[in-house]
């Protein structure tokens, strides 16, 4: 074998090795987990949004939960607003 050609080899390989490396990093980099769990358990604001959560973390248990039918309930009437007065009973 040639030493060019060796030469050659061994920078393309170097090349890889140090793309896979900056791939990786940018991938770690890009899974911060952490940050938005922590701002959906505490979310501060609106005494709704808590209960929201509290639903959340429920599960399936919080379908039979009177105070999180009632929290969805309000949260689709203020996101969708009022529903028109003919589709009310």
């Amino acid at each position: 074998m040639d030493l060019k050609i060796a030469a050659r080899m061994i920078a393309v390989l170097a090349i890889g090795a140090a793309m896979i490396a900056a791939v990786a990093a940018l991938r770690e980099a890009g899974s911060e987990d952490d940050a938005p769990a922590t701002r959906l358990r505490d979310p501060g604001g609106e005494p709704a949004n808590a209960e929201l959560v509290r639903c959340r973390d429920l599960g399936m248990a919080a379908a039979d939960d009177a105070a999180c039918l009632k929290a969805w309930a309000e949260n689709r009437r203020r996101f969708l607003g009022a529903p028109p007065e003919s589709a009310q009973p």
